[in-house]
């Protein structure tokens, strides 16, 4: 888990990507247990109930489930949806946004195409 909080974004929401972000690098995995709202919440110095908002988002996607008495946990497949949703946002933010902007600048999907290729080439 990572200590810094953005102030520009809703806390539970940053406490449910950083919970995806484990789950996408393998640091959470499937079938796993998520450490407790109370543990996320003396972590990060926040109220229990805005830590429970963010593992509750993610009970609600299908990402994690509940273990009556024992607590949250991963569920199967749960990497697979996350990097399929973090792919479709990425496509979103940034490919779309990107080709809008090329087309204004009239820069070719070819062109495109040599300025990644050229990206990869960076030391």
């Amino acid at each position: 888990m990572g200590v810094q909080m953005d102030d520009s974004r809703p806390i539970f929401l940053q406490i449910a990507e950083r919970i995806e972000d484990d789950i996408i690098d393998g640091a959470l995995p499937e079938e796993g247990q998520v450490p407790s709202t109370n543990q996320f919440a003396a972590f990060y110095k926040i109220n229990p109930a805005t830590a429970a908002k963010g593992v509750n988002l993610l009970v609600d996607q299908g990402i994690l489930y509940k273990k009556r008495g024992i607590g949250m946990f991963v569920k199967e497949g749960a990497s697979t949806v996350l990097k399929e949703k973090r792919r479709q946002q990425f496509y979103d933010q940034y490919v779309v946004t990107m080709l809008r902007e090329a087309e204004k600048l009239g820069i070719t999907a070819s062109q495109i195409a040599e300025m990644i290729q050229k990206g990869e080439e960076r030391p």
